[in-house]
């Protein structure tokens, strides 16, 4: 990702800097597609598989990476598959291979944390956001040496709102089912705080989108994870919704939590 003089800068910015169009999509000839759906498909590429490496930031090969990143059949074409999955509702992150953590593996220097809900979505009473809020940190604190204490007012080390839109960070929401919510990597500042997007509709169920992994997933960057390729794994880009009874992090999920501040002492 970033090279070594910004990776302090990385965890101010929720979108990869974008370096333009560098060539027009291809398309397969059986998938014809409009040029509001090409326009898309380069907004969704600058966002998301944009890289320093100006060699590898030619449209085809971050075609094949997201391909390959999503598991598809690797062709470097805008096809409809493709375009499906990048039309599929996600978080704002951008996506990178495996577990790993941000570039420089920044983590929290405390095992305690602190956190607060500067406002409420109208979505859902006030009382069913903060236990989707608390029950989305612990399921971070039940494998880790992590624990999370709320606030009601002052600095927090996590600081959540519910904003539509340009929201003051530079990293503007794009209106309903496109990015659910971002978060930014442990630091100071704007570092570790989740933004959701108030233009999408949050449930505690299936309907709509579950505020609880949404949240669970966006605390994995507070935390300073970066996304998933397994598709089994809460910190996958795109949203699915699982059953969220008794909850538990797939053992990718785990893995990488660990690799930054091991396991949870008994």
């Amino acid at each position: 990702m970033l090279v070594a003089t910004m990776l302090h800068l990385y965890s101010f910015i929720p979108i990869l800097l974008s370096y333009g169009v560098l060539g027009m999509p291809r398309l397969e000839n059986k998938d014809k597609m409009s040029s509001m759906d090409q326009k898309y498909a380069e907004d969704y590429l600058n966002n998301f598989y944009t890289t320093t490496n100006k060699a590898k930031n030619t449209f085809v090969d971050r075609i094949k990476e997201m391909q390959k990143f999503f598991g598809m059949k690797i062709t470097g074409s805008l096809n409809r598959e493709t375009m499906t999955m990048m039309k599929t509702p996600r978080c704002g992150m951008p996506d990178v291979a495996e577990f790993r953590a941000f570039p420089g593996r920044p983590k929290w220097p405390q095992n305690s944390l602190t956190y607060r809900i500067v406002n409420f979505t109208p979505d859902l009473p006030r009382a069913v956001v903060e236990d989707a809020i608390q029950r989305a940190l612990n399921v971070w604190s039940q494998v880790t040496p992590l624990r999370f204490s709320k606030l009601t007012s002052g600095a927090a080390d996590i600081v959540i709102q519910f904003s539509p839109r340009s929201h003051g960070d530079r990293s503007p929401f794009d209106g309903p089912n496109g990015v659910l919510a971002h978060a930014y990597g442990p630091s100071t500042g704007i570092g570790g705080d989740a933004h959701f997007d108030e233009d999408e509709r949050w449930t505690n169920n299936r309907a709509g989108f579950n505020l609880f992994l949404v949240a669970a997933h966006e605390f994995g960057h507070s935390l300073g994870l970066d996304h998933s390729n397994d598709p089994a794994a809460l910190m996958f880009p795109t949203y699915r919704y699982v059953n969220t009874d008794n909850f538990r992090l797939s053992q990718d999920d785990v893995n990488g939590i660990q690799s930054l501040y091991g396991r949870r002492r008994k």
